[in-house]
C-alpha cells in the first residue's frame, strides 16, 4: 500500500479510469463481435446495422483516448471491407 497522500490519490484515480476504460472497450468489442457474427451468418442488413454501431463505438473510444485513432481506423476499415464483401455476394 502507498504511504504518501498523492500515491493514494493516484490509486483511486487509476481505479476509476480503469473502470471507465473497461466499459468503453467492452462496448466496441461486443459490437465488433456481433458484426462479425452477422457477417458469418451472411445477414447483410444486420451486418450493416452492427457495423454502424461498431464504428460509432470505435470513434468514441479513440476520442476518449482509450485506443489510438489509427487503431480505430484500421479496425473500421477491415470490418467495412468484410461487410462490403458479403454485400456484393
Amino acid at each position: 500500500m502507498p504511504i504518501k497522500k498523492s500515491a493514494k490519490k493516484y490509486m483511486r484515480v487509476t481505479a476509476k479510469k480503469t473502470i471507465k476504460n473497461a466499459k468503453i472497450k467492452g462496448a466496441f468489442r461486443s459490437a465488433f463481435k456481433k458484426t462479425v457474427e452477422a457477417i458469418a451468418k451472411g445477414d447483410k442488413a444486420l451486418a450493416k446495422e452492427w457495423f454502424q454501431k461498431t464504428a460509432k463505438a470505435l470513434d468514441k473510444a479513440a476520442q476518449k483516448k482509450v485506443i489510438h485513432k489509427n487503431t480505430a481506423a484500421r479496425k473500421k476499415s477491415r470490418l467495412n471491407k468484410q461487410v462490403k464483401a458479403i454485400t456484393k455476394k
